[in-house]
């Protein structure tokens, strides 16, 4: 039998942009007298969709959220994905009871601890010890148990030098490891965490992902997650949903998820190389192009796993013979780096005889990279300076091909990197 532990039907959030009155006094006074007898508002009947591209009007509704259903059972992970302004963070507010919906209902079960941006829920000036308690007092802790919890929280906030200092001489790290703990550890039956954690470092990431696991596998309890970082997502969620203009599109498997998300993005149009640099801000050597050849010599934006392929860096120095190291970094859709790619591990080039001009080329003789889509960074080093970094430089998307010349193919979801092998039994 299952054990829903939220759900959400029908829900809309709609918002007026510009004034907060309708403009006139009798509209308001409408509006007004309508909410007094419980009914709709008046003026509030017709709004456009979220989409942040287009210009506003002003005084237009917009729908940040319109009809969004779905349910979370006891001991799921929600992943929320979506775009900037597709309506993840009104969502939160909505189940965390901060703002009211326009239209729909949610019902939830057991108590909510939300951690929606640094600081929620702390009094400034009161210490951090002060915040703890007041937070377990709001989710209807008795006394002595916030006590036993708190050298965990404590401990794992990594705050007990600066325990009794007012929480307004916090730094924002500090701020946010001390608020995810308080949230985590004073048991609630609903977990919800918005990009926040973005703000810690990876070790506290690493530890924030881990403990989330732990509430929901160990302790049965619910978690609802927001972030960008597709890698979080996966690793963390057993089910996510995909928000576009305020409306769910997907829902289902994490992974198949995701990939909906991943393969729906604007295409990425690549570096724009020309005019970087000035006679007066030049650097001694800079990249000033980067493509993709296939074994054809013809430029690509996809490739087949285990096909030779060329990436062609072309650059310019201040002078010839300039000691020069070419790299490049490969990151996967969640923006994992998955390879690191340099001309110093290569026997075939001699970095002290380099042209003032030129076109410096890594090869595959077999693409090792599985099915995916794949963004590339490069940078130019002279002897062990950054000389040069071209972030997102281009993308390849990369289809599945007979790499082991088997015929079989691993999943994507278990395998980064294809590396030719060889079994023996004896």
């Amino acid at each position: 039998m299952s054990n829903t532990v939220i759900q959400v039907s029908n829900l809309s959030k709609l918002y007026r942009l510009g004034e907060v009155g309708t403009g006139t006094i009798s509209h308001d006074l409408n509006r007004w007298w309508s909410k007094v007898r419980g009914k709709e508002d008046p003026f509030a009947k017709v709004g456009t969709v979220n989409d942040r591209t287009q210009k506003a009007e002003k005084g237009e509704h917009v729908w940040a959220l319109r009809d969004i259903n779905f349910k979370v059972e006891q001991g799921e992970v929600l992943g929320i994905i979506g775009k900037n302004g597709a309506g993840k963070s009104t969502l939160l507010k909505l189940l965390s009871r901060v703002t009211s919906p326009t239209t729909g209902e949610i019902k939830a079960k057991g108590r909510i601890a939300s951690l929606l941006e640094v600081g929620t829920g702390f009094n400034p000036e009161m210490t951090g010890r002060e915040n703890i308690y007041m937070n377990g007092t709001i989710l209807g802790m008795r006394r002595r148990e916030i006590t036993a919890k708190l050298d965990d929280i404590v401990d794992f906030a990594g705050v007990a030098k600066y325990l009794d200092t007012p929480t307004k001489r916090y730094s924002s790290g500090m701020t946010v490891r001390l608020g995810f703990a308080v949230a985590a550890f004073l048991e609630p039956e609903i977990l919800i965490v918005d990009e926040v954690l973005a703000v810690g470092d990876a070790e506290f990431q690493k530890r924030a992902i881990g403990k989330m696991q732990d509430i929901s596998k160990g302790g049965g309890r619910t978690v609802l997650f927001v972030s960008h970082n597709m890698g979080s997502v996966n690793a963390l969620c057993t089910k996510a949903i995909i928000l576009t203009n305020g409306k769910v599109t997907t829902t289902g498997n994490v992974d198949k998820v995701i990939q909906e998300y991943l393969n729906a993005k604007v295409a990425f149009e690549g570096f724009n190389f020309k005019n970087r640099f000035n006679e007066s801000n030049k650097p001694i050597a800079y990249y000033a192009g980067a493509s993709v050849k296939n074994k054809e010599g013809s430029h690509i934006n996809t490739a087949i796993a285990g096909e030779p392929l060329s990436i062609e860096l072309e650059y310019v120095a201040e002078s010839n013979d300039l000691p020069l190291h070419f790299y490049i970094g490969v990151y996967n859709g969640y923006g994992d780096k998955i390879l690191h790619l340099g001309s110093p591990y290569s026997k075939e080039i001699d970095e002290r005889k380099i042209k003032k001009k030129g076109i410096v080329t890594c090869h595959f003789d077999k693409l090792p990279l599985p099915e995916g889509n794949y963004t590339f960074n490069i940078s130019l080093h002279h002897t062990n300076s950054s000389v040069d970094i071209v972030r997102n430089a281009f993308r390849l998307t990369v289809e599945n091909g007979d790499f082991f010349g088997t015929g079989k193919i691993p999943p994507s979801s278990v395998n980064k990197i294809l590396i030719d092998q060889k079994w023996i039994v004896n």
